[in-house]
């Protein structure tokens, strides 16, 4: 089988997958009452014209929410609406939980495209440390077995599967500012908490603060939208604004840290077994018969060869990685897509980001998914016989 062929049946192995975790958060959703989906997305019913009001008031919410008509109506109804990325407006009340203002009654697609880039850094960061300690500890965990090596990364790996990520997530972050606090290390106008929570230092506190746009600079719109790239970090770097770009970089560490933390438990583990595995095997000792050096044996022969179970592994625990977000962001208050979501499960919900970031993370997984198996198809071209 040909590469193209491969992918292509790969991407339409997404749609089923996609219109099956559409049609579950359908269903979900309408187990709650048609009344609180109304109060979440007009507001309470009115306290005035009596029960007139009150019929006219739940007319018009089932009338423009389509509660008005058959289940099977209503499915139609939001999946078209979800294809056409029509997902509906982010509701007051969202805004109102802790979310930046400039939210409130935008259009749910784009304040994800707002809130992605935040995450998209956090997920490339997280991603880089997890990748540079986990494929290196599990191959020095293989090399030096039942070594000290060995058995501090074990502790790192059981610690990994055992300690929830909230819990970690809050207990770094309570370390921190305890640690910035006695050593001073944060200044008076930012504090030692808003040093490490948020994605931004408060207003006010920038570096050469400009006296419009909330004391924000003007390529960075309520904290929220910036330009021109939309990636804060990079914008701030073409602006010159290194000091802001370094301290975007310095508050996404621990949470980067955090999140990266049990997807290392796993990882580290899977490249263990399978470098083991690899170096028990014929070829390895032929070429430590034939005087290969054991550093070039273990780099480019072992390692290379443990590849492909690294790589499907990684492939795994994507979607454990991406379900982290939501914690770890409204933790550390970072404006990113999973806080959103966070936000928008709280009564009284928010069904517009329900959906939208739900659909959104599904996409990011799926597509995450296929990459690695594509790329898992170039390193054995075997599985395009499959």
């Amino acid at each position: 089988m040909q590469m193209w062929v491969y992918i292509v049946r790969r991407l339409l192995l997404l749609i089923p997958v996609v219109l099956g975790v559409m049609t579950i958060t359908f269903i979900l959703v309408s187990g709650i009452p048609a009344s609180q989906r109304c109060f979440s997305s007009f507001g309470p019913p009115p306290n005035h014209g009596g029960e007139e009001a009150v019929a006219a008031y739940y007319a018009h919410c089932y009338k423009v929410l389509g509660l008005n008509v058959p289940i099977y109506q209503q499915w139609a109804i939001y999946m078209g609406n979800t294809l056409s990325f029509h997902w509906g407006n982010v509701g007051n009340f969202t805004a109102a939980a802790g979310a930046v203002p400039i939210i409130t009654g935008q259009p749910v697609t784009t304040v994800l495209g707002w809130l992605l880039p935040y995450t998209i850094e956090l997920a490339l960061l997280s991603l880089a440390i997890i990748l540079i300690i986990a494929i290196p500890l599990g191959r020095l965990s293989a090399v030096y077995r039942n070594r000290p090596v060995d058995q501090a990364s074990r502790v790192m790996s059981f610690s990994g599967f055992a300690i929830p990520s909230f819990l970690l997530g809050s207990l770094a972050l309570i370390g921190a500012v305890l640690v910035i606090y006695n050593y001073h290390l944060a200044s008076v106008c930012d504090g030692p908490f808003n040093a490490l929570h948020g994605s931004w230092p408060a207003a006010g506190c920038m570096p050469g603060s400009v006296p419009s746009n909330n004391d924000y600079p003007p390529w960075l719109i309520s904290g929220v939208e910036s330009t021109p790239t939309g990636f804060p970090t990079i914008d701030a770097a073409i602006h010159g604004q290194w000091i802001i770009a370094g301290d975007t970089i310095l508050r996404m560490i621990i949470p980067a840290m955090i999140i990266a933390y049990g997807s290392i438990a796993v990882l580290l583990r899977f490249v263990r077994n399978s470098m083991l595995e690899v170096m028990n095997l014929d070829f390895i000792r032929t070429a430590r018969a034939k005087g290969v050096t054991e550093a070039v044996v273990t780099k480019r022969h072992a390692g290379r060869n443990s590849l492909n179970v690294t790589i499907t592994v990684l492939g795994l625990t994507f979607a454990f990685f991406i379900g982290g977000f939501p914690i770890i962001e409204e933790v550390f208050g970072l404006n990113g897509v999973g806080r959103a979501l966070a936000l928008s499960v709280l009564q009284p919900y928010d069904f517009g980001l329900i959906f939208g970031t739900t659909i959104l993370f599904t996409l990011i997984v799926v597509i995450a998914n296929i990459i690695v198996d594509v790329v898992y198809a170039f390193l054995d071209p075997r599985v395009r016989l499959g």
